[in-house]
């Protein structure tokens, strides 16, 4: 599938390199939708066209919803050893010394407040929680539908949610508020006190007011040197939106969310169809 402009956007390349520079010094990838097919792989094609872009000297890096602990595996996989942005943006994590250099958590008193001011006008909601830390548990209360190839641990007790540091809440409507719908009522009711971001399906988190993946992704780029515009950023959920907004370049997957692909210079190919890699082989394919 070859790379299509999205609606009232331009497809035009972005701004030319200096000679014998890469079009792009930074590519900042999503993961689920966007780098992972739904098999939770890598495909050999997008394997081998950012193998190709950073050989030509620009660095990849991953940005993601996932907290360090559901991303850990994916970057072994990928012999990946450079700064992760996980967590929404709350955790930048060295892949190559399995540190974690910053993180960012949420007031759970706070938390705790959102929360209840959000069922107040939505009726009581599923939740879970990310812990913070390498190896920070996501804790699953009662009704809340997860992802059963991700480790989580149940709990009965909603006291234990609030025990020990956490970096984000997901919520649900058992009711069947949609994603969209429950984003935007928890966005009204409580977006003084926490942010508000759609992840996917089933995934509305509740995050530090003022994080997104675009405040990780600007520390990482400070950290390795690359400005906003000679970053280009692949993602397909409305959490990608603020990472778009700062990126010299926003390419939405044609699986993408409708908020994403109205704010995208670009849509490509969907995950499933090596999008990543029909971009890239564009802009870093070697001079004929």
């Amino acid at each position: 599938m070859t790379a299509d402009a999205a609606p009232g956007r331009s497809a035009a390349p972005g701004p030319a390199p200096a000679p014998g520079a890469p079009p792009y010094r930074l590519i900042a990838t999503d993961l689920d939708g966007t780098l992972l097919r739904a098999d939770n792989t890598v495909s050999a094609a997008s394997r081998t066209a950012l193998a190709a872009a950073t050989a030509a000297g620009a660095a990849h890096i991953v940005v993601t919803g996932r907290s360090v602990p559901w991303t850990r595996h994916i970057l072994d996989d990928l012999g990946y050893d450079g700064l992760a942005v996980c967590g929404q943006g709350a955790q930048l994590y060295d892949a190559g010394s399995h540190r974690l250099l910053t993180s960012v958590t949420l007031d759970r008193g706070l938390a705790a407040l959102a929360l209840a001011t959000i069922e107040a006008e939505v009726g009581r909601l599923a939740v879970a929680v990310s812990r913070d830390g390498l190896s920070g548990d996501v804790l699953v209360g009662e009704g809340y539908v997860y992802h059963p190839e991700l480790p989580v641990t149940l709990v009965s007790d909603t006291a234990e949610l609030w025990a020990a540091p956490i970096n984000k809440i997901y919520i649900q409507h058992p009711a069947g508020l949609s994603d969209d719908a429950l984003a935007e009522a928890a966005l009204a009711a409580a977006g003084d006190l926490v942010g508000v971001t759609m992840a996917g399906h089933g995934i509305v988190e509740l995050l530090p007011l003022g994080l997104t993946k675009a405040t990780g992704l600007s520390l990482a780029a400070r950290r390795l040197r690359v400005p906003a515009a000679e970053t280009i950023a692949f993602g397909d959920m409305p959490n990608d939106i603020p990472m778009f907004a700062w990126a010299g370049r926003g390419v939405a997957m044609a699986n993408a969310h409708p908020d994403l692909k109205a704010v995208a210079d670009e849509v490509t190919g969907s995950n499933e169809e090596d999008g990543i890699a029909t971009v890239l082989g564009r802009l870093f394919a070697p001079p004929e």
